[in-house]
């Protein structure tokens, strides 16, 4: 049997490598640019055959969660988020390494460098030492795609979850990548797991506490002999290079000749101390090459008193922001005598001319429209009111031309500010938030608000699917007003409404007279994504022709 050679995004590469792995299941919330593994895995018809769990989960600790429910069976997971679900997923990550696993266990954080659909620049590779378990971070899709199979097997080696590190353009950028011959089979059930390691009772943890630490050395110098953490010498040594993931890809383009300098490629973590001081100690210089933020030039500044180190933090590389080849070629040329050896220097920022900026809106058509109309309204007769935004296609609602939002923080922060807000004395409140994110974070802030009958309006806007991702199934949908109920909501206070124009006059009565109820109160507009109907449309059988066959 030959290997097979495909043309794959990263996140398919790493999805089929973890098939590949002998994975069980995989557990993820959508959220860009990760959301393209869990679904490959969906629509995979060898992970069907094998029977691999792959439905989404209702947030990231859930995800998590569920993963190390896996693994202490014995089984192989995968968890995928972006990089702020890692903070949602925060406690069971960290604690994960301190119960380590039985089955082995993959956490693939997907960073977001220039925030292309995210709030902040956040670096994963900081959770992952936070939480002292090893760290991967492929620099090709191949990389990407052998190293799931590297990761479980290391795993399950040294018993910790292995967190895996990408970026947007590792992520959504294809190579062709040459995939194993036959698949691993998938581990059996067994019952190795110990209560007295998955027991974090103080005793308990602080005996696996100091297991992990005294550990950090022996991963240090696997991270050292790794195949994927390679030092690669060159004649010129008046300047070295530490490139870690996708930026050592771009130091390559920049050379494509071949580099003169010394480059020390790191894609294996602990940081391996031995390897960097060579570089430090053979070199004049050293630019060190990451994307994302200054990881590990804070670690290299912090163990060198080398004057020489240059990176994002001296500003020879952007400071924020990702990086690209031309970025990487600049920074070069300006340091570099070699400007023969540099590929052609592109004037990556010049606008460009003939193309009109086209922000992002709320599609035509969009229930999410009708919501702010109404709304925008109703608002109009209030002094001072305040409208508590979140994350999802409806966030959109505060540019041109509804601007009808006032804040939007992170996953579920509407209901929970609206109230914040309503203890401090404002009135009205308004909560909107959209339904997969009410289950993601939603339900407890609602909770909270029920039991101080906080005096806010949330508004509920359910267009039956994840929109923002791409049409995900949400874990509520059909669900909501049972689960308003059961978190201790009245009937008389919990509305469903159809988002349309010609229902207007019965949305601004009803959003007035919930925001005139000096209470909690919940609105569910409910109208289906028009991104989803045109396909689910477009699915639909098309009916006979009489007296004719179906074309």
């Amino acid at each position: 049997m030959t290997a097979e050679r495909r043309l794959l995004l990263g996140d398919e590469a790493i999805a089929l490598g973890a098939i590949h792995a002998g994975l069980s299941g995989v557990y993820a919330y959508p959220g860009t640019p990760s959301t393209e593994i869990t679904e490959f895995i969906q629509g995979s018809r060898l992970a069907q055959e094998r029977g691999i769990h792959s439905r989404w989960s209702t947030n990231e600790k859930t995800a998590m969660e569920e993963a190390l429910g896996m693994s202490f069976m014995g089984k192989r997971a995968l968890v995928c988020m972006k990089h702020v679900g890692m903070n949602v997923c925060a406690d069971a990550f960290v604690n994960s390494g301190m119960t380590g696993v039985n089955g082995g266990v993959v956490v693939l954080a997907a960073d977001d460098p220039s925030m292309h659909s995210s709030q902040d620049e956040q670096d994963s590779r900081f959770y992952g030492k936070f939480a002292m378990v090893p760290i991967f971070e492929p620099s090709s899709q191949q990389e990407a795609y052998d190293m799931m199979s590297v990761a479980f097997d290391y795993s399950e080696r040294v018993k910790l979850p292995v967190l895996m590190r990408v970026t947007t353009r590792m992520a959504h950028s294809r190579a062709v990548v040459v995939c194993a011959e036959a698949p691993r089979e998938q581990n059996a059930l067994n019952y190795n797991a110990e209560a007295k390691d998955w027991v974090l009772l103080p005793a308990n943890a602080r005996r696996k506490n100091d297991l992990v630490t005294a550990q950090q050395l022996l991963l240090e110098d696997d991270a050292a002999a790794s195949p994927y953490n390679i030092y690669q010498d060159g004649p010129d040594h008046s300047l070295g290079i530490l490139a870690s993931g996708i930026g050592y890809n771009y130091v390559l383009e920049c050379f494509p000749t071949g580099c003169p300098y010394p480059v020390l490629k790191i894609s294996q973590y602990p940081l391996p101390r031995k390897l960097v001081r060579r570089l430090l100690g053979e070199c004049e210089r050293v630019l060190i090459v990451e994307e994302g933020q200054p990881f590990i030039e804070d670690t290299v500044r912090g163990v060198s008193d080398n004057p020489n180190l240059l990176g994002r933090l001296d500003y020879t590389l952007p400071r924020t922001g990702e990086l690209t080849p031309d970025v990487v070629k600049k920074a070069l040329a300006a340091l570099s005598p070699h400007t023969s050896h540099l590929s052609p220097l592109e004037e990556c920022y010049a606008p460009c001319e003939d193309v009109v900026p086209r922000p992002p809106a709320l599609c035509q058509g969009c229930g999410h429209r009708d919501v702010y109309a109404a709304l925008n309204e109703v608002l109009r007769e209030y002094d001072n009111p305040r409208v508590f935004g979140d994350i999802g296609c409806y966030t959109l609602g505060f540019l041109p031309p509804f601007r009808a939002i006032h804040s939007c923080v992170d996953m579920g922060a509407s209901i929970t500010m609206a109230k914040g807000a309503a203890d401090a004395g404002q009135w009205p409140a308004v909560a909107v938030i959209g339904d997969s994110t009410f289950t993601h974070s939603g339900m407890t802030g609602l909770l909270d608000a029920i039991n101080e009958n906080a005096d806010i309006t949330v508004i509920i806007s359910d267009n039956l699917t994840t929109g923002m991702t791409g049409g995900q199934d949400s874990a509520g949908t059909n669900k909501f007003e049972a689960i308003c109920r059961g978190l201790g909501l009245s009937d008389e206070h919990l509305k469903v409404v159809v988002p349309l124009p010609k229902n207007m006059p019965e949305i601004t009565q009803t959003i007035r007279s919930e925001i005139n109820y000096h209470g909690t109160s919940v609105i569910i507009p409910r109208r289906e994504c028009m991104q989803t109907l045109q396909r689910h449309l477009k699915a639909r059988p098309r009916p006979l022709p009489k007296g004719g066959e179906a074309k």
